[in-house]
Protein backbone atom coordinates (compact mmCIF):
# COMPACT_ATOMS: atom_id res chain seq x y z
CA UNK A 1 0.00 0.00 0.00
CA UNK A 2 1.22 3.32 -1.03
CA UNK A 3 2.16 5.86 2.08
CA UNK A 4 -0.75 8.09 3.18
CA UNK A 5 0.36 11.79 3.00
CA UNK A 6 -2.67 13.67 4.00
CA UNK A 7 -4.86 13.62 6.43
CA UNK A 8 -8.36 12.33 4.09
CA UNK A 9 -6.33 9.36 2.99
CA UNK A 10 -4.61 8.92 6.70
CA UNK A 11 -8.49 8.85 8.29
CA UNK A 12 -10.54 7.03 5.41
CA UNK A 13 -7.49 3.79 5.37
CA UNK A 14 -8.26 3.90 8.98
CA UNK A 15 -12.08 3.12 8.51
CA UNK A 16 -13.30 6.52 9.70
CA UNK A 17 -16.30 7.87 7.75
CA UNK A 18 -15.20 11.04 6.64
CA UNK A 19 -16.91 13.97 5.50
CA UNK A 20 -15.33 17.12 3.13
CA UNK A 21 -16.41 20.47 2.12
CA UNK A 22 -16.45 23.04 -0.76
CA UNK A 23 -14.72 26.68 -0.90
CA UNK A 24 -15.59 27.96 -4.49
CA UNK A 25 -12.85 31.16 -4.90
CA UNK A 26 -14.56 33.96 -6.23
CA UNK A 27 -13.58 36.73 -8.89
CA UNK A 28 -11.62 38.76 -5.97
CA UNK A 29 -8.17 39.53 -4.73
CA UNK A 30 -9.98 39.32 -0.93
CA UNK A 31 -9.09 35.80 0.82
CA UNK A 32 -10.68 36.47 4.20
CA UNK A 33 -14.12 34.95 3.61
CA UNK A 34 -12.30 32.25 2.19
CA UNK A 35 -10.30 31.87 4.86
CA UNK A 36 -13.62 32.47 7.26
CA UNK A 37 -15.90 29.63 5.22
CA UNK A 38 -12.93 27.67 5.84
CA UNK A 39 -12.15 27.61 9.18
CA UNK A 40 -16.07 27.15 10.13
CA UNK A 41 -16.14 23.85 8.02
CA UNK A 42 -13.08 22.74 9.46
CA UNK A 43 -15.00 21.85 12.32
CA UNK A 44 -16.90 19.15 10.61
CA UNK A 45 -14.69 18.18 8.04
CA UNK A 46 -11.30 16.62 7.17
CA UNK A 47 -10.68 18.38 4.44
CA UNK A 48 -12.62 20.70 2.21
CA UNK A 49 -12.34 20.81 -2.11
CA UNK A 50 -11.00 24.52 -3.67
CA UNK A 51 -13.04 25.09 -7.42
CA UNK A 52 -10.54 25.17 -10.06
CA UNK A 53 -12.92 28.17 -12.04
CA UNK A 54 -16.15 26.24 -12.17
CA UNK A 55 -18.42 26.88 -15.09
CA UNK A 56 -15.54 27.95 -16.89
CA UNK A 57 -15.48 31.17 -14.98
CA UNK A 58 -12.46 33.19 -14.35
CA UNK A 59 -11.67 33.27 -10.51
CA UNK A 60 -9.05 33.27 -7.86
CA UNK A 61 -6.86 29.99 -8.63
CA UNK A 62 -7.49 26.85 -7.06
CA UNK A 63 -3.78 26.39 -5.97
CA UNK A 64 -3.46 29.54 -4.84
CA UNK A 65 -6.50 29.52 -2.52
CA UNK A 66 -5.58 26.23 -1.45
CA UNK A 67 -2.52 27.10 -0.09
CA UNK A 68 -4.15 30.25 1.91
CA UNK A 69 -6.69 27.59 3.80
CA UNK A 70 -4.29 25.62 5.06
CA UNK A 71 -2.12 28.41 6.36
CA UNK A 72 -4.30 30.91 7.31
CA UNK A 73 -7.71 28.53 8.55
CA UNK A 74 -5.28 25.29 9.03
CA UNK A 75 -8.01 22.98 7.67
CA UNK A 76 -6.60 20.37 4.96
CA UNK A 77 -7.23 21.14 1.15
CA UNK A 78 -8.35 19.40 -1.55
CA UNK A 79 -7.31 21.19 -4.48
CA UNK A 80 -8.53 21.02 -8.39
CA UNK A 81 -7.05 20.91 -10.78
CA UNK A 82 -8.96 20.98 -14.72
CA UNK A 83 -7.44 20.52 -17.88
CA UNK A 84 -9.31 23.19 -19.55
CA UNK A 85 -7.02 25.91 -18.80
CA UNK A 86 -3.13 24.13 -18.49
CA UNK A 87 -1.55 22.13 -21.19
CA UNK A 88 0.84 19.45 -19.33
CA UNK A 89 3.82 21.00 -18.85
CA UNK A 90 1.55 23.94 -16.73
CA UNK A 91 -0.18 20.86 -14.65
CA UNK A 92 3.19 19.21 -14.55
CA UNK A 93 4.62 22.80 -12.77
CA UNK A 94 1.17 23.18 -10.77
CA UNK A 95 1.75 19.96 -9.34
CA UNK A 96 5.32 20.33 -8.39
CA UNK A 97 4.55 23.68 -6.52
CA UNK A 98 1.80 22.37 -4.66
CA UNK A 99 3.94 19.63 -3.02
CA UNK A 100 6.40 21.45 -2.61
CA UNK A 101 3.87 23.85 -0.38
CA UNK A 102 2.26 21.11 1.34
CA UNK A 103 -0.92 20.18 -0.39
CA UNK A 104 -1.54 16.68 -0.10
CA UNK A 105 -4.70 16.22 -2.46
CA UNK A 106 -5.33 17.03 -6.21
CA UNK A 107 -9.05 16.59 -7.57
CA UNK A 108 -8.24 16.11 -11.21
CA UNK A 109 -10.89 17.06 -13.87
CA UNK A 110 -11.79 17.96 -17.52
CA UNK A 111 -13.42 21.20 -16.77
CA UNK A 112 -16.41 22.43 -18.41
CA UNK A 113 -15.78 24.14 -21.96
CA UNK A 114 -14.60 27.89 -22.27
CA UNK A 115 -17.70 28.54 -24.13
CA UNK A 116 -20.09 27.96 -21.30
CA UNK A 117 -18.41 30.63 -18.59
CA UNK A 118 -17.51 34.21 -18.52
CA UNK A 119 -14.87 34.41 -21.33
CA UNK A 120 -16.21 32.73 -23.74
CA UNK A 121 -13.95 33.39 -26.41
CA UNK A 122 -11.40 31.46 -24.79
CA UNK A 123 -9.41 28.57 -25.92
CA UNK A 124 -9.79 25.95 -24.30
CA UNK A 125 -6.59 23.63 -23.90
CA UNK A 126 -7.54 19.97 -22.91
CA UNK A 127 -4.11 18.65 -23.72
CA UNK A 128 -4.76 15.88 -21.36
CA UNK A 129 -8.00 14.40 -20.24
CA UNK A 130 -8.34 13.51 -16.41
CA UNK A 131 -7.47 9.77 -16.71
CA UNK A 132 -4.41 11.00 -18.36
CA UNK A 133 -4.10 13.61 -15.38
CA UNK A 134 -4.03 10.71 -13.06
CA UNK A 135 -1.08 9.11 -14.93
CA UNK A 136 0.72 12.16 -14.83
CA UNK A 137 0.43 12.65 -10.86
CA UNK A 138 1.17 8.63 -10.62
CA UNK A 139 4.39 9.00 -12.69
CA UNK A 140 5.36 12.13 -10.75
CA UNK A 141 5.00 10.25 -6.94
CA UNK A 142 5.78 6.80 -8.13
CA UNK A 143 8.24 7.08 -10.31
CA UNK A 144 9.74 10.61 -9.64
CA UNK A 145 9.55 11.38 -13.51
CA UNK A 146 7.06 13.49 -15.43
CA UNK A 147 4.89 12.21 -18.52
CA UNK A 148 8.19 12.58 -21.25
CA UNK A 149 9.92 10.60 -18.57
CA UNK A 150 12.18 13.73 -17.09
CA UNK A 151 13.53 13.32 -13.72
CA UNK A 152 12.87 15.52 -10.77
CA UNK A 153 14.20 16.59 -8.14
CA UNK A 154 12.89 15.77 -4.80
CA UNK A 155 9.40 13.45 -3.65
CA UNK A 156 6.52 14.54 -4.79
CA UNK A 157 3.66 13.85 -1.83
CA UNK A 158 0.52 13.89 -3.39
CA UNK A 159 -2.76 12.28 -3.80
CA UNK A 160 -4.44 12.18 -6.40
CA UNK A 161 -8.53 11.91 -6.81
CA UNK A 162 -11.12 11.82 -9.68
CA UNK A 163 -14.88 12.52 -9.90
CA UNK A 164 -17.70 10.57 -11.18
CA UNK A 165 -21.50 10.89 -11.93
CA UNK A 166 -24.00 8.99 -10.54
CA UNK A 167 -26.93 10.68 -12.71
CA UNK A 168 -25.04 9.29 -15.96
CA UNK A 169 -27.30 8.14 -18.72
CA UNK A 170 -25.59 5.45 -19.59
CA UNK A 171 -24.42 5.05 -16.69
CA UNK A 172 -22.50 1.98 -17.95
CA UNK A 173 -20.23 4.63 -19.73
CA UNK A 174 -19.13 6.60 -17.25
CA UNK A 175 -18.54 3.27 -15.23
CA UNK A 176 -16.00 2.52 -17.73
CA UNK A 177 -14.12 5.41 -17.51
CA UNK A 178 -13.81 5.52 -13.53
CA UNK A 179 -12.39 1.67 -14.16
CA UNK A 180 -9.68 3.11 -16.15
CA UNK A 181 -8.62 5.81 -13.47
CA UNK A 182 -8.83 3.07 -10.76
CA UNK A 183 -6.60 0.92 -13.01
CA UNK A 184 -4.29 3.81 -13.50
CA UNK A 185 -4.25 4.74 -9.67
CA UNK A 186 -6.36 7.09 -8.76
CA UNK A 187 -6.92 6.97 -5.16
CA UNK A 188 -10.23 8.49 -4.31
CA UNK A 189 -13.74 9.08 -6.05
CA UNK A 190 -16.22 11.94 -5.59
CA UNK A 191 -19.31 12.10 -6.92
CA UNK A 192 -21.35 14.64 -8.21
CA UNK A 193 -24.31 15.67 -6.51
CA UNK A 194 -26.86 12.79 -5.58
CA UNK A 195 -30.56 13.57 -4.24
CA UNK A 196 -31.93 9.92 -4.95
CA UNK A 197 -30.62 7.00 -2.63
CA UNK A 198 -31.37 4.13 -5.36
CA UNK A 199 -29.17 6.52 -7.82
CA UNK A 200 -26.56 6.53 -4.96
CA UNK A 201 -26.85 2.65 -4.46
CA UNK A 202 -26.72 1.57 -8.10
CA UNK A 203 -23.31 3.66 -8.42
CA UNK A 204 -21.45 2.94 -5.29
CA UNK A 205 -22.34 -0.88 -6.27
CA UNK A 206 -21.21 -0.40 -9.45
CA UNK A 207 -17.86 0.77 -8.84
CA UNK A 208 -17.19 -1.35 -5.78
CA UNK A 209 -15.16 -3.96 -7.40
CA UNK A 210 -12.40 -0.79 -8.20
CA UNK A 211 -11.15 -1.18 -4.46
CA UNK A 212 -11.28 2.78 -4.16
CA UNK A 213 -13.06 4.71 -1.61
CA UNK A 214 -15.91 6.63 -2.43
CA UNK A 215 -17.80 9.70 -0.97
CA UNK A 216 -21.10 10.54 -2.18
CA UNK A 217 -21.46 14.08 -3.37
CA UNK A 218 -24.86 15.85 -1.79
CA UNK A 219 -26.21 19.50 -2.28
CA UNK A 220 -28.59 20.54 0.07
CA UNK A 221 -29.97 23.98 -1.62
CA UNK A 222 -31.29 27.03 0.81
CA UNK A 223 -34.03 27.76 -1.39
CA UNK A 224 -36.57 26.28 -4.00
CA UNK A 225 -35.25 28.61 -6.19
CA UNK A 226 -31.87 27.58 -6.47
CA UNK A 227 -32.75 23.94 -6.64
CA UNK A 228 -34.71 24.86 -9.42
CA UNK A 229 -32.07 26.77 -10.84
CA UNK A 230 -29.29 23.80 -10.08
CA UNK A 231 -31.96 21.53 -11.96
CA UNK A 232 -32.42 23.59 -15.27
CA UNK A 233 -28.64 24.73 -15.97
CA UNK A 234 -25.93 22.30 -14.23
CA UNK A 235 -25.20 19.38 -16.41
CA UNK A 236 -25.18 16.20 -14.85
CA UNK A 237 -27.41 17.16 -11.97
CA UNK A 238 -30.97 15.66 -11.48
CA UNK A 239 -33.24 17.13 -8.55
CA UNK A 240 -36.07 15.03 -8.25
CA UNK A 241 -39.88 16.33 -7.68
CA UNK A 242 -40.00 15.28 -4.08
CA UNK A 243 -36.95 17.21 -2.75
CA UNK A 244 -38.28 20.03 -4.48
CA UNK A 245 -41.70 19.46 -3.18
CA UNK A 246 -39.92 19.26 0.39
CA UNK A 247 -38.25 22.27 -0.06
CA UNK A 248 -41.30 24.31 -0.89
CA UNK A 249 -43.53 23.25 1.80
CA UNK A 250 -40.30 24.35 3.90
CA UNK A 251 -40.93 27.70 2.54
CA UNK A 252 -44.49 28.41 3.65
CA UNK A 253 -43.64 30.37 6.65
CA UNK A 254 -45.91 29.44 10.33
CA UNK A 255 -45.56 30.66 13.48
CA UNK A 256 -43.45 28.05 14.78
CA UNK A 257 -40.43 28.68 13.07
CA UNK A 258 -38.52 30.76 10.56
CA UNK A 259 -38.51 29.83 6.77
CA UNK A 260 -34.68 29.47 7.45
CA UNK A 261 -34.57 26.93 10.16
CA UNK A 262 -37.61 24.94 8.41
CA UNK A 263 -35.24 24.44 5.48
CA UNK A 264 -32.31 23.58 7.52
CA UNK A 265 -34.61 21.26 9.63
CA UNK A 266 -35.72 19.56 6.19
CA UNK A 267 -32.26 19.65 4.52
CA UNK A 268 -30.74 17.98 7.64
CA UNK A 269 -33.55 15.21 7.90
CA UNK A 270 -33.26 14.05 3.87
CA UNK A 271 -29.44 14.04 3.68
CA UNK A 272 -28.94 12.42 7.44
CA UNK A 273 -31.60 9.89 6.06
CA UNK A 274 -30.23 9.28 3.17
CA UNK A 275 -26.51 8.71 4.14
CA UNK A 276 -27.44 6.87 7.29
CA UNK A 277 -29.32 4.54 4.38
CA UNK A 278 -26.32 4.61 2.42
CA UNK A 279 -23.72 3.44 4.99
CA UNK A 280 -26.44 0.42 5.98
CA UNK A 281 -26.64 -0.54 2.45
CA UNK A 282 -23.40 -0.30 0.48
CA UNK A 283 -19.92 0.54 0.86
CA UNK A 284 -19.08 3.91 1.54
CA UNK A 285 -15.96 6.11 2.70
CA UNK A 286 -17.79 9.45 3.17
CA UNK A 287 -19.75 11.90 1.90
CA UNK A 288 -18.69 15.25 -0.15
CA UNK A 289 -21.60 18.11 0.92
CA UNK A 290 -20.90 20.99 -1.76
CA UNK A 291 -22.80 23.62 0.62
CA UNK A 292 -21.14 26.95 -0.83
CA UNK A 293 -22.60 29.84 0.97
CA UNK A 294 -24.66 27.24 3.34
CA UNK A 295 -21.57 26.49 5.54
CA UNK A 296 -24.11 25.87 8.75
CA UNK A 297 -25.14 22.98 7.25
CA UNK A 298 -22.29 21.08 7.07
CA UNK A 299 -22.49 20.25 10.52
CA UNK A 300 -26.30 19.85 10.88
CA UNK A 301 -25.64 17.04 8.23
CA UNK A 302 -23.02 15.42 10.31
CA UNK A 303 -24.96 15.35 13.70
CA UNK A 304 -28.03 14.44 12.04
CA UNK A 305 -26.56 11.03 10.58
CA UNK A 306 -24.63 10.41 13.97
CA UNK A 307 -27.73 10.73 15.39
CA UNK A 308 -29.65 8.82 13.40
CA UNK A 309 -27.46 5.71 13.46
CA UNK A 310 -27.49 6.25 17.43
CA UNK A 311 -31.11 5.73 17.28
CA UNK A 312 -31.34 3.47 15.03
CA UNK A 313 -28.51 1.50 17.87
CA UNK A 314 -25.87 1.01 14.44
Amino acid sequence: MREAFSRLISEIRAGKFVYTGEIAPGKTTRIETLVESAKALGRHVVACNVTDNPRARANMGSLAASIAIQERAGVEAICQMTARDRNRIALTSDLLGASALGVRNVLVMSGDHPSLGDNPSAMPVYDLDSAQMVELVRRMVDDGTDLAGNRIDGEVRIHVGVTGNPNADPLEVEIAKLERKAQLGAEFIQTQAVFDIEVAEGFLDAVDGFGIPVLIGILPCRSSKIAEQIAKNVPGIRVPEEYLEKLRAAEDLNERASIDEKIDQMNEEYFSGMVSELRRTARLAGVHIMGVAYGRIVGRIADGVERKERQDGV
